[in-house]
């Protein structure tokens, strides 16, 4: 059975262009029960919506503006969204909206259990972002065309480069795109974190795990339409697919690898009796291979990685840790 969603639009900070685009979107999550649209319907701000409400069965729910401002349209629909929570048998909301106003409503609606999917432009700030299970930008879903990704890979690079400077909000307090090193580092952790507990990572987990960590990530904002094409962009990662099944793993140059543990069995023989200590040996293999990063080779922790040598024992001096040749 599918799930079951309400459709809350507020008219004042979202355009009638992307009508058709937010129910394509909303039909891959469930069922629109209800689909509603919240806004002054005498001011003509809201024109061009009237055009494609009968068109799409959007039931448009008049709100004068007794007051400067938005402040009666999100009451009527944060109103209209709690009715809905404790009457009906709904799975989900889907919020449309532009600013932060309704962050509180979606963190509410989370708290009850029910999904919340929200959708707005690039300048929704990111305290609203935050508050929903998931987040897609509005003009993401216009740019379907090969010339629009093209053009948004391109802006995106852009982006990453500011981002990195300033992190993943702007000044204005909207969300900046999140780097594709920073995904690449969090699928990486995602793959270690499994290896460690004897677990394959499907590319659902990884897809699930990073909406989980940036509600608004979304593939097409790097000019993809598949996770799977994007990740295999990202060079630590392999994707290998046995039947239907898709898992994702770290790159090893397998090369490399026996370049530094090699190495590794170098320094130990000639510490002789006494050892190494742990953090000399790295600093070592560091400044021999500076990318050396120990997540690579499947371990969290440096001391799990050379206990796993056959031929090194660990052991405990005081406060420091030795490796010796057994």
């Amino acid at each position: 059975m599918e799930n079951r969603f309400a459709l809350l639009i507020d008219s004042d900070n979202v355009s009638a262009k992307y009508i058709t685009p937010i129910l394509d979107e909303l039909s891959k999550y469930g069922n629109v029960t209800y689909k509603r649209i919240y806004g002054d319907w005498t001011s003509t701000q809201n024109s061009s919506w009237k055009e494609v409400l009968l068109q799409n069965s959007i039931t448009p729910i008049q709100q004068f503006s007794y007051t400067h401002g938005k402040n009666a349209t999100d009451s009527a629909m944060i109103i209209d969204a709690m009715d809905m929570l404790y009457t009906s048998e709904l799975d989900g909301f889907c919020l449309v909206s532009s600013d932060s106003d309704f962050t509180k409503l979606a963190s509410r609606l989370r708290e009850s259990g029910c999904t919340v999917i929200g959708m707005g432009e690039s300048k929704t700030p990111v305290p609203f972002r935050k508050a929903c299970d998931i987040f897609t930008e509005l003009e993401l879903l216009l740019e379907d065309s090969v010339q629009g990704n093209e053009m948004r890979t391109v802006e995106n690079e852009q982006s990453e480069q500011k981002s990195m400077k300033r992190g993943n909000v702007s000044a204005a307090g909207r969300s900046v795109p999140v780097t594709r090193s920073q995904i690449e580092e969090a699928v990486a952790k995602i793959i270690t974190e499994n290896q460690n507990n004897d677990k394959e990572t499907g590319l659902g987990e990884v897809g699930s795990r990073l909406v989980k960590l940036y509600p608004d990530f979304d593939v097409r904002r790097y000019g993809y339409s598949l996770l799977s094409k994007f990740l295999e962009t990202l060079p630590r990662l392999k994707l290998k697919q046995e039947g239907t099944t898709v898992t994702v793993t770290l790159y090893e140059d397998k090369s490399k690898k026996e370049q530094v543990e090699e190495f590794i069995l170098r320094e130990v023989q000639a510490a002789g009796t006494q050892g190494i200590t742990l953090g000399a040996l790295g600093n070592k293999i560091r400044s021999e291979f500076r990318d050396f990063q120990v997540r690579d080779y499947g371990y969290s922790q440096f001391k799990q990685y050379i206990r796993s040598f056959e031929q090194i024992l660990v052991k405990e001096d005081g406060e420091q840790n030795r490796a010796v040749l057994k």
